[in-house]
């Protein structure tokens, strides 16, 4: 199937607008993460254990009731290797 030179502009110029909006979120993202480093750095200097907090925010974005299959299977694999609460 043949494009005609203006159809083949026109989707040049969407394809590179996808790829310039891609590129802004990748720098906005990228600024993000280093924001995110520097609260978990701040928390660290107060006492705070961040890979526990990573933990914490993994576990608040869950699915309350796949939170608490999880917690019981974690408690359940604990205590079969002598590791019970």
């Amino acid at each position: 199937m043949a494009e005609n030179g203006d159809t083949k502009t026109a989707t040049s110029d969407q394809l590179r607008q996808y790829i310039e909006r891609i590129e802004r979120l990748e720098e906005e993202k990228r600024a993000l993460m280093a924001d995110i480093r520097d609260v978990y750095s701040e928390a660290k200097g107060t006492g705070f254990e961040p890979k526990i907090m990573r933990r914490i925010v993994k576990m608040r974005a869950m699915d309350k009731d796949l939170l608490s299959e999880e917690d019981f299977l974690i408690s359940s694999y604990r205590q079969a290797v002598g590791l019970g609460e």
